[in-house]
């Protein structure tokens, strides 16, 4: 009789030996990596990003201040000042003279070409008293005659530091003044008296003018100031300030 054992033995042999190909197949495939997701920004990193913006609006808003200040077309100021000078050479028996504090007037408009660099017209006219004191010549009749000395200049002027409160700039001027050193010595004249005669002479300005923004069209002026002028064909080497207030008017 045909057994049937067999037959289910070979089947069950060609499963065995099927099932150990696939899984060996399987094996031999690469495995896939997972999928991942992509990884976000650590705090550390949004913190940056957040300081960074902000300092980029900061530098936008101060660009901006500073282009509504500097960028105006005119600046004219209107002050006073103080310079100290020398009167004259001194007597013809030695006595020399003491130097005199003056005080004025100054005035003046700047063109500006773009924010830091303007062209300035400036003027002034100063105002004191010769210290002479006792002497032979007028018997102690006049011992502080008035002077007076005005000058008209012309140069450039540079902001090189700029911020939406304030300015700081450098100013180099040149131009003539003239001095009247004899409306009060009567008959004796200036010259008798040790003072330098009446006359023109050439005139020198350095200054570094400090601005305070008071808005983007109004500020407050001060300027240490170095002058030079040569009356009796000598040297002044005078030093002295300028302030006032300034208006800024028109666009570049």
């Amino acid at each position: 009789m045909f057994s049937f054992r067999n037959p289910v033995l070979l089947l069950v042999l060609a499963a065995s030996t099927t099932l150990g190909l696939q899984a060996q197949d399987s094996s031999s495939q690469p495995q896939q990596p997972a999928a991942t997701a992509p990884a976000g920004p650590t705090p550390t990193q949004q913190s940056m990003s957040v300081q960074a913006r902000i300092r980029a609006r900061r530098e936008q808003r101060r660009v901006a201040a500073i282009n509504d200040v500097y960028t105006h077309l005119y600046e004219v100021y209107v002050g006073g000042g103080y310079m100290r000078t020398l009167p004259g050479p001194g007597t013809i028996s030695g006595a020399g003279l003491q130097h005199l504090n003056e005080y004025g007037w100054n005035v003046g408009v700047t063109r500006y070409y773009s924010e830091k660099f303007g062209v300035t017209l400036d003027g002034r006219g100063f105002y004191g008293h010769a210290y002479l004191g006792p002497n032979a010549i007028t018997s102690s009749a006049i011992t502080e005659p008035r002077v007076s000395q005005y000058e008209a200049m012309f140069g450039p002027t540079y902001r090189f530091l700029l911020h939406p409160k304030y300015s700081i700039s450098g100013r180099v001027l040149g131009g003539i003044a003239y001095g009247n050193f004899s409306s009060d010595t009567g008959t004796f004249g200036a010259t008798a008296l040790g003072l330098y005669p009446n006359g023109a002479s050439v005139a020198f300005s350095a200054s570094v003018p400090f601005e305070y923004n008071v808005n983007p069209n109004v500020g407050i002026r001060v300027a240490p100031e170095y002058m030079l002028t040569n009356f009796g064909s000598t040297i002044q080497n005078n030093r002295g300030v300028t302030a006032g207030v300034i208006v800024r008017f028109g666009k570049q």
